[in-house]
């Protein structure tokens, strides 16, 4: 027993001796690290934000019909630019047999209340024109007036009383005013049958216009054409997501209808996309951003950032805030609507600063050092103040000269 453990340690120590030995061999013949220096450099340092998102017309419309059918026609193309009333599509009516019933039974309804109304204008008409009750009231009036002359000679001769003449002074009085509104009575009266005619005219046309529209689509009497589809704005042709033969409802109060084109505005492009909230703090409208389109290598395009949403999106766990930014025109290059594009937008900026890389700074509690080459392979600390970092570059505001070398920090195995 007490062998056995004699035994086993002995392998312990003989194992452990030979770990030993390995180890400090391989310390006599590791190289001695050698360490490389910097010199700090003159450039300029921009801390931005980046924004990813896309590029989109500002003006974008979707162009839907007046009325439902069947595509007939199609006028214009993906691409094409159009000019505000030029025709995109033309629809085929299919109307319902019972819809033409109720159109053509309302016709022939609005037809005969407009000849009954043109009959009694012509018989109003002659009446008029016979004058039986003017004649009638201007009679009356004459013989008053006769009478109240003849009443005055005699009250002013004194055969009769004043109150007496005053009686029949009042009785002419009476029949002409009786006399002056039947003469605007009949006036009147003839105009009012001939505005019930225009009523009644007005009503036909309506009714026949109807018919026409849900026959052909287009009314030849009010010049309107409902079945043809028109572009609303100036723009370029983005989409047209029907085809001829392709069923479509008209827009009204309670569907969007179907689209026919999306027309935009080319010419006038916004940048839209997402800021994480770390950063929207930062932004400010009217700071400039630099954009960089997927599709389009090795170009940059200039914008002016317009809009901040106030509310943010939980997105993937962060929160998100939207942003636009006007683009500048572009020149011969096509920027095409849905580019995805990212965005760096300029927080702060300096120009011909001293700047050393920021993986070479030492943080101790409150300051902060770089270590910097005496001899060789010789350093010592030496405390700098720092400016505006980019995350790679930071600027040197004291502390080191362009002529300094800086140890590289290597990071810690």
């Amino acid at each position: 027993m007490r062998k056995g453990v004699v035994i086993t340690l002995a392998v312990i120590l003989g194992i452990l001796s030979i770990l030993l030995g390995i180890y400090f061999y391989n310390q006599a013949n590791k190289e001695p690290v050698v360490y490389e220096v910097e010199e700090p450099e003159i450039r300029d340092i921009v801390k931005k934000a980046v924004a990813s998102g896309a590029v989109r017309p500002r003006k974008e419309v979707m162009i839907k019909p007046q009325v439902s059918g069947v595509v007939e026609a199609l006028y214009v193309e993906p691409g094409q630019e159009v000019k505000l009333g030029q025709q995109i599509a033309k629809i085929k009516l299919v109307p319902s047999q019972v819809n033409i019933n109720n159109a053509r039974n309302s016709l022939e309804l609005a037809r005969i209340r407009y000849n009954e109304a043109q009959r009694e204008l012509e018989r109003q008409r002659g009446l008029s024109d016979r004058k039986l009750d003017v004649d009638a009231a201007r009679l009356r009036y004459e013989d008053a007036k006769r009478e109240e002359e003849r009443r005055k000679a005699l009250f002013e001769d004194g055969v009769v009383s004043e109150q007496e003449y005053n009686s029949f002074r009042t009785q002419m009085e009476l029949a002409k005013a009786e006399y002056e509104n039947v003469q605007v009575a009949a006036t009147n009266n003839l105009a009012a049958f001939e505005s019930e005619l225009n009523i009644r005219l007005q009503e036909l046309e309506a009714a026949e216009n109807n018919l026409q529209l849900l026959q052909e689509g287009a009314s030849r009497k009010s010049k309107q054409v409902a079945n043809l589809v028109t572009s609303t704005v100036d723009g370029m042709v983005l989409d047209i997501p029907v085809e001829v033969g392709t069923s479509v409802i008209e827009r009204n109060n309670f569907n969007e209808g179907t689209t026919i084109a999306t027309v935009a505005d080319m010419q006038s492009l916004v940048f839209e996309g997402q800021v994480d909230e770390s950063d929207v703090g930062k932004l400010r409208e009217g700071m400039p951003l630099e954009l960089t389109v997927g599709a389009i290598e090795g170009e940059t395009f200039d914008a002016t950032l317009e809009y901040i949403a106030p509310k943010g999106v939980e997105e993937d766990g962060s929160v998100k805030f939207e942003i636009k930014a006007a683009i500048k025109p572009v020149g011969e290059i096509f920027l095409r609507a849905g580019y995805s594009a990212n965005a760096d937008i300029i927080l702060d900026k300096r120009e011909a600063t001293i700047s050393i890389k920021e993986r070479d700074l030492i943080f101790e509690e409150e300051a902060t050092f770089v270590e910097i080459q005496t001899g060789d392979q010789e350093f010592e600390k030496k405390p700098v103040e720092i400016g505006l970092s980019d995350g790679i570059q930071v600027e040197i505001l004291s502390g080191l000269d362009t002529t300094s070398q800086v140890k590289k920090q290597i990071a810690k195995q």
